[in-house]
């Protein structure tokens, strides 16, 4: 399959754009955001089980409302003290309404007590066409949590989660370190391969 020459990405949040962006710099297509055509983008809620289900969800209803093939992708962080929650409910662990700060404080407080603090983030990576078909890569990045926040960069956990190859956390690392070791970057290179090879 060769790359379409524009390619729209169905996600609203800014920091995750602005990642799968900067992962996919080298793809040879265009990029449209809701930004670029806000009246046919639907607003998606993510009512999956599971990753794929999420990122399908996404990336299908954007396809559809546009026409053009449209990547998504759902992520989740993955407690091994809390049985592998939150999970794909990482975003709304804090309930329905939750800032990345909710998220975050809510976690610290869950895990304070916890003998483990052994963890991975989860990304699936979808493609889907307007014509029903789609193709999706998953990745990890294991690492581990710990109490106080470090760091201004990245989002959601990124501040209390330090990859297993790191002693900084995710969001004291640089935008470029990080993407080389994410489950975002990860997922993205290997549907990027994907694609080249259908």
């Amino acid at each position: 399959m060769t790359f379409p020459p524009r390619i729209a990405i169905a996600s609203r949040n800014p920091g995750k754009i602005r990642e799968i962006v900067a992962i996919c710099s080298d793809w040879p297509v265009e990029w449209l955001t809701a930004e670029d055509r806000e009246d046919e983008w639907p607003d998606v809620e993510e009512t999956g089980e599971t990753y794929l289900e999420n990122a399908l969800l996404k990336a299908s209803a954007v396809a559809d409302a546009t026409a053009l093939p449209t990547i998504a992708d759902d992520s989740g962080i993955e407690v091994d003290a809390l049985g592998g929650a939150p999970g794909p409910r990482s975003a709304r662990f804090a309930g329905p309404a939750a800032t990345d700060q909710d998220n975050l404080r809510t976690l610290v407080d869950a895990i304070h007590h916890a003998d483990s603090r052994t963890a991975r983030y989860r990304c699936v990576a979808a493609l889907a066409m307007a014509d029903g078909r789609s193709i999706h890569a998953e990745a990890t990045c294991e690492g581990s949590l710990i109490d106080e926040p470090r760091g201004a960069n990245g989002f959601g956990y990124d501040p209390i989660f330090v990859p297993e190859v790191e002693t900084r956390t995710m969001a004291e690392l640089s935008p470029e370190e990080k993407d080389r070791i994410s489950h975002r970057g990860k997922a993205f290179r290997a549907l990027r391969q994907l694609i080249e090879a259908v």
